[in-house]
């Protein structure tokens, strides 16, 4: 575990526009109380290299004892909260910036799942923080049956974002909100019932969007909503077909293929395996397909170049909409583009978007085209919190922060350099059996060996991922069986952020291989 250690060796200038992430990058605002300081470490193996600096001084934890939390947590919280918490030992969170999170001893952590992937700009980032302070000492709390500037400034800001005719927003308050209005518009605007979905995906936690989430772990014995079928995911590094140079991303599979250029044998079975789905469990008609562009929850999973475009137009055949769920994968998270359906060159009638959209604050929305938002007016639909001032005022700032800290970029440069340098890793080490994603939405799988790609056992990932932890970096986990590890950080981490990461995830690997 690493302690940090503040000494106030000199003041360092409270400098707008120092480098955050990388010199042709985002730029960092050090916050007032900012000071030079070195970390100094505590229990870190010799051969690791130093934490990267962090030029922010986080203020001193006075509150109540770890113990007393937990008691707390044990009896007045509900008992999910203690199945779902991270690590044997818990880390008790004080205080955020940037890319940094600092426990209730001071122990600094390079944060690289960023509350699951929802700090996109980066923890209390001065900008976005600072548009939180104004809109507080303006207006806190309105609803849709007033006017208030603030909702319509940020709808057009984030219409001008997405193509035509995706122009009409609803904001709703989280991801599983969004998509479950989204699964009430689709069967609205269509009249059919019946959506897709893929295996693996995860689309929410609603009684009803527990329907498409497709992961027994997020299941509970009781009806949820009817009408969704999930169809095989087309993943090339799991699933029975897959080649060298199937998906959009800096690494490929170690699996190899016989396919000419441009054509990939593994999609025309994924696809015809769709195709079956279609002849079998549903009707002529559908409602629509919801899709992830990249699965989060089912460790950043990617499927064949040509995939959704495919799949689409077989949707679409049978009077459904297609959803992007850009929960995860949106403001730019995948570096190529701002939104991760234009990676597989689609053009969905819906997306749904949340997490990285307010950098943390809760906030979600719909943004559909006018048709298909016409179709939902023909009832009354009332949303308390939806599109606040304080949410819009955040989630305008982030935006304008993506722009100007050049996060998108960031998030490419790091990522696609992250993502090369795993791919070295799994080509030393047996258990790591595939690297993959775009961006800084990353998927590690882990393998008991890479012919059998039989996946890595929840005690050995336990053991990996605390170990991970206690050299004071934060990840996450995911995949159907638990057998990937996820890096989604705040896009603003850096190059030497990652060269970090990298020593001590080789550390921990090789630590559980030693042990074998």
């Amino acid at each position: 575990m690493f302690k940090v250690v503040h000494r106030l060796a000199g003041r360092c200038a409270v400098v707008s526009g120092q480098s955050c992430c990388s010199p042709a990058s985002a730029k960092l605002h050090l916050g007032v109380g900012a000071v030079c300081q070195k970390p100094a470490h505590r229990h870190r193996p010799a051969d690791l290299p130093e934490m990267p600096s962090c030029d922010f001084k986080p203020g001193e934890y006075k509150g109540m004892s770890k113990e007393r939390i937990m008691e707390i947590r044990r009896k007045n919280c509900n008992p999910m909260t203690m199945k779902i918490t991270y690590y044997k030992k818990p880390v008790f969170l004080h205080q955020g910036y940037m890319q940094w999170l600092w426990d209730f001893d001071g122990n600094r952590y390079l944060d690289l799942f960023a509350g699951v992937a929802t700090v996109s700009v980066g923890h209390c980032h001065p900008k976005v923080a600072a548009a939180l302070q104004r809109q507080l000492n303006k207006l806190w709390h309105t609803t849709n049956i007033y006017v208030n500037p603030t909702l319509h400034e940020y709808s057009e800001k984030l219409a001008s974002h997405l193509p035509d005719p995706l122009k009409v927003v609803y904001l709703t308050n989280s991801g599983s909100e969004a998509n479950d209005l989204a699964m009430l518009m689709a069967r609205l605007h269509t009249g059919n019932f019946d959506l897709l979905t893929l295996r693996g995906s995860y689309h929410g936690g609603t009684q009803q969007t527990m329907g498409l989430t497709s992961n027994s772990s997020y299941k509970y014995p009781i009806a949820t909503s009817s009408g969704c079928t999930h169809t095989m995911c087309p993943d090339v590094f799991r699933g029975p077909w897959g080649g060298s140079h199937c998906r959009d991303s800096p690494v490929q599979t170690t699996r190899q293929c016989s396919c000419a250029q441009g054509h990939c044998m593994a999609n025309d079975q994924y696809i015809g395996q769709l195709k079956e789905t279609f002849a079998t469990s549903v009707p002529s008609r559908i409602a629509g397909f919801f899709g992830e562009p990249i699965q989060g929850m089912g460790g950043a999973v990617q499927y064949p170049k040509n995939y959704l475009k495919e799949a689409y137009q077989l949707v679409r055949e049978r009077g459904g909409v297609c959803i992007a769920d850009e929960v995860q994968t949106g403001f730019g998270r995948t570096g190529s583009h701002f939104w991760g359906f234009q990676g597989h060159d689609v053009l969905p009638d819906m997306v749904t978007m949340a997490k990285g959209i307010g950098d943390g604050f809760p906030m979600g929305a719909v943004v559909t085209t006018p048709e298909i938002a016409a179709s939902f007016a023909k009832a009354f639909h009332f949303n308390t919190f939806g599109g606040g001032p304080l949410a819009c005022a955040v989630a305008s700032s982030v935006l304008d922060t993506i722009k100007e800290d050049g996060t998108q970029q960031n998030s490419h440069n790091v990522g696609t350099y992250l993502m090369t340098e795993l791919a070295k890793l799994r080509d030393t080490y047996e258990i790591i059996g595939d690297v993959r994603g775009k961006g800084l939405q990353i998927g590690v799988e882990m393998v008991t060996n890479k012919a059998s790609r039989d996946p890595l056992s929840p005690e050995a990932m336990s053991e990996i991922f605390e170990d991970i932890k206690e050299m004071g970096v934060l990840i996450g986990k995911g995949g159907v069986y638990g057998q990937a590890f996820r890096i989604q950080p705040p896009m603003c981490i850096t190059k030497e952020d990652v060269k970090f990461f990298l020593a001590v995830f080789k550390k921990a690997i090789q630590r559980y291989m030693d042990k074998e």
